[in-house]
């Protein structure tokens, strides 16, 4: 799947590089992987400070990329590229904000301000909103207006009314039109090695975790059997989850170890496969499923033991690529 690229347009000296620039921290804090095209028609050098792909790099974008007739294309090489070139080389992003192809068939918003003279492009109709230092001046176009300096409310747009609109309903929502719920299809998508880690914490007090180590629990080796569970609720993962689809697992590697300054058992689950869909929700159940046989084991000598911060630390495949827990 390409990335959701959306164009912010508008005739030379609006200001649209500083409103990238300031977009970019914004929406990267909703969660998304952002990167930025920009088109240069007048040539490029290759980026240094004060640049403006070293502003947008600075402000924290994933990829930054540049283009010209006159240059060439500035990622790692400089052979020219079209947009729709780039474009296809970009699937491991969320959203890509274009800078200037204003003939591009893309979502656009548009950038109009008094230092380019308010200028309109010629298919401002196709807007999705107007940004603008004038929103006055725009009440009666019909399309959603912007103050330039609302960056955050200009973000707020851009995920909710653009970005989850042409993607997130579309491809990755467990609804249909009418609302009823699906399986998403994911036969288009590529078969790729994927692997999924996550961890979980049981928290005993000092009596439990002294049976544990000892094995003196009545209903035997607790981490062993935890461990069992976990690789079982690996395999199980479909029949519990209603969406997630069922996917061979080629391993479940499922770690229970002893923390003695914490009295606690931590767990760790491995999952792998070569799949057209993550092993996420298999590492998390594995982790779950082995947390609940610890307490299951031990409830009869403690009734208030905790599972806690059970989370995915990391994967790897798919259209996302590498995933680390900061």
């Amino acid at each position: 799947m390409r990335s959701f690229a959306l164009g912010i347009a508008g005739y030379s000296g609006g200001g649209k590089t500083t409103l990238i620039e300031k977009l970019i921290p914004v929406l990267k804090s909703r969660g998304l992987k952002v990167a930025v095209v920009k088109h240069d028609a007048h040539g490029f050098q290759m980026d240094h400070e004060g640049k403006d792909t070293y502003r947008f790099s600075a402000a924290g974008a994933d990829r930054v990329m540049i283009s010209s007739a006159a240059s060439g294309f500035a990622e790692i090489d400089k052979s020219p590229r079209s947009l729709e070139e780039m474009l296809r080389g970009i699937n491991d992003m969320d959203i890509v904000i274009v800078e200037g192809y204003k003939g591009a068939d893309i979502p656009k918003m548009y950038v109009m301000t008094e230092r380019n003279e308010y200028r309109e492009p010629d298919d401002i109709a196709k807007a999705e909103a107007i940004i603008t230092d004038a929103p006055k001046r725009f009440e009666s176009s019909g399309k959603t207006v912007f103050d330039i300096d609302d960056v955050c409310s200009i973000a707020d747009f851009i995920y909710k009314k653009v970005y989850k609109k042409a993607v997130g309903d579309m491809e990755f929502t467990h609804f249909d039109d009418e609302g009823n719920a699906r399986m998403v299809d994911v036969g288009m998508k590529d078969i790729t090695r994927r692997t999924a880690t996550a961890v979980a914490t049981v928290l005993v007090n000092k009596e439990t975790f002294g049976l544990i180590k000892s094995g003196g629990v009545k209903k035997g080796d607790v981490l062993t059997v935890a461990q069992i569970a976990g690789i079982i609720g690996a395999k199980k993962t479909p029949d519990l989850i209603p969406m997630c689809h069922p996917v061979i697992i080629d391993s479940a590697d499922v770690r229970c170890r002893l923390n003695e300054e914490k009295t606690c058992v931590e767990i760790e689950a491995t999952v792998s496969c070569s799949g057209r869909t993550g092993v996420e929700m298999e590492a998390l159940s594995a982790c779950s499923a082995a947390a609940l046989t610890v307490i299951d084991m031990c409830k009869s000598v403690q009734r208030d033991i905790r599972i806690a911060d059970i989370h995915l630390v990391h994967k790897t495949g798919g259209i996302h690529g590498e995933y680390h827990a900061k």
